[in-house]
């Protein structure tokens, strides 16, 4: 009874073993579908718009998502809280040199370096955010799904601190003195990856 016992545990330990691995594979993020929303605060309210991505990957082990990267199309960025003049008006600002100057920097781009799993499809995912060609390193958690060919990767509320990007304008970190003209430090991103092979 004992040699069959053991028998049966070499066998699972073995099976266990040479279990093959899943085969990386890498989906290409289908610009068209994928999406990004900015949302940005200040003291008398807030504006949001959307930027388009210009590029991206997504590397799969499996169902679990190893590694990847995108890039932004900058000349892209919209307002799509304001109409006419006013919506112009902050467009330009926003592409000026306040705060992405958008004709030196005409793209951004986020690179994976860290990915740790927090339960079933949800990650925490870390990397570097290059905007105006400055780099830093942001953390924040992800939902990732595969369906055969195509993996979609959802993050809502992405903070991210523009004052470290040496976007100041209306900072109150910088200009203590500005009342309820302040806009906030913070701006958040809703990502929305759809990428295929």
């Amino acid at each position: 009874m004992r040699f069959r016992s053991l028998i049966a545990l070499v066998a699972i330990f073995t099976t266990l073993a040479f279990k093959p691995k899943f085969k990386e594979e890498v989906f290409k993020v289908d610009t068209n579908s994928s999406s990004i929303k900015w949302v940005a605060g200040k003291v008398a309210g807030q504006h949001e718009g959307l930027v388009k991505l210009e590029s991206g990957s997504l590397t799969m082990d499996g169902n679990n998502l190893k590694n990847g990267n995108f890039v932004i199309n900058m000349r892209t960025i919209s307002v799509t809280d304001l109409k006419g003049n006013a919506n112009a008006n902050l467009l330009n600002h926003l592409k000026g040199d306040d705060f992405f100057s958008v004709e030196k920097n005409p793209s951004s781009s986020f690179q994976i370096t860290r990915i740790s799993n927090i339960g079933a499809e949800r990650v925490n995912v870390t990397g570097n955010l290059s905007i105006k060609g400055i780099t830093n390193s942001i953390t924040f958690p992800a939902t990732v799904k595969r369906q055969k060919n195509t993996v979609v990767a959802v993050a809502k509320g992405v903070k991210v601190d523009r004052t470290k990007y040496d976007i100041k304008y209306r900072s109150k970190s910088f200009f203590g003195d500005i009342g309820d003209k302040a806009i906030n430090d913070e701006f958040e991103l809703d990502i929305n990856l759809v990428a295929k092979k």
